[in-house]
């Protein structure tokens, strides 16, 4: 799998070219700023690219500015973002365009090298994963104001915001500290709940967690 990596701390940069390369993936390119990544993008065609949100120019959310650009040019493309702090309010904008193949993870996560490049691979793979600590702040939210996904039980939401971040239905038994096949019953009730037709189990996942994002879409960053 080809690969571009942007950042322009070159220490991370580096680091980051070398946990990918060591778990197998091809780094076709690895830049500094927004420009050369949609450049790198454009030439090189990756089918992943993992970007920090704030590059140069603007050192602002030029990084998803640069993922939507090249997911416009080339949608298949399977975009992570890093960052430093939880900035939900862009990024929840990009995954509510399109959420398969994108994952949103804070750099701290890259320390726990592992759970990175299970994340990675699963958006590489057409799902999406989204940090817990962001998740957590998305579940903060709703609280405090009217949540159409009030049908859901307990459960059925702590689930679905496990889903959110990616982990297969083994990965959230073993958080849920439940059996797979209690975990499948969950799943199936979020998607008749929320109205989500018969299809491919990932693609039904990415419409929870699109439903899910939509609902928690926070005001303000």
């Amino acid at each position: 799998m080809r690969v571009v990596v942007a950042d322009d701390a070159v220490l991370l940069r580096e680091g980051l070219v070398r946990i990918l390369a060591d778990d197998g993936y091809q780094v076709v390119a690895a830049v500094g700023a927004a420009p050369d990544l949609i450049r790198a993008a454009r030439n090189h065609a990756p089918d992943l690219v993992v970007t920090d949100i704030r590059m140069p120019p603007n050192h602002i959310d030029d990084g998803i500015a640069a993922a939507r650009q090249i997911r416009a040019q080339r949608p298949s493309t399977a975009i992570v973002l890093l960052s430093q702090y939880i900035e939900t309010t862009a990024a929840v904008d990009l995954f509510q365009d399109n959420p398969a193949g994108l994952g949103y993870l804070l750099k701290d996560r890259i320390l726990q090298i592992e759970d990175f490049l299970d994340s990675v691979r699963r958006v590489a793979a057409g799902g999406s994963a989204i940090d817990p600590a962001v998740v957590a702040k998305l579940v903060g939210r709703t609280t405090a104001r009217s949540n159409p996904l009030a049908v859901l039980t307990d459960r059925e939401t702590a689930a679905l915001a496990l889903m959110a971040e990616g982990l297969s239905n083994s990965g959230i038994a073993a958080r849920l500290h439940v059996g797979v096949r209690t975990v499948e019953t969950y799943t199936s009730a979020v998607f008749a709940k929320l109205d989500i037709p018969n299809g491919a189990d990932e693609h039904r996942r990415v419409k929870a967690v699109l439903a899910y994002l939509s609902t928690n879409h926070p005001q303000g960053p």
